[in-house]
């Protein structure tokens, strides 16, 4: 039988490991975090999402916004063309939203 290691030095490595959440072992990326906006004008919509891009420039969100693209849409928009049409807007403007997040 091969050594073991002892009892302290087993457990110091275990408590070394990060454990990994369940779900990310299925989902190598964050999933998007979409807001859909409604109940006001197209002028509106904007002050909103101008609203979302000054919440997200938040330091305490920046780990977070490298990680999770934010995006956002006017239901009108997406009740007319889809939520595969080009109607989403990154509230968090960043290169890497479109490149890693067709």
């Amino acid at each position: 039988m091969g050594a073991r290691a002892p009892l302290g030095a087993r457990h110091r490595s275990a408590i070394q490991e990060t454990p990994r959440e369940d779900w990310r072992r299925r989902y190598p990326l964050f999933p998007r975090l979409l807001f859909i906006l409604d109940g006001t004008s197209p002028a509106g919509i904007e002050t909103r999402i101008h609203a979302l891009g000054a919440a997200a420039r938040d330091i305490a969100l920046a780990g977070f916004l490298r990680e999770v693209p934010v995006l956002a849409a006017p239901l009108t928009d997406l009740l007319r063309h889809g939520p595969a049409a080009p109607v989403w807007r990154p509230v968090h403007k960043v290169g890497w939203m479109h490149s890693r997040h067709p």
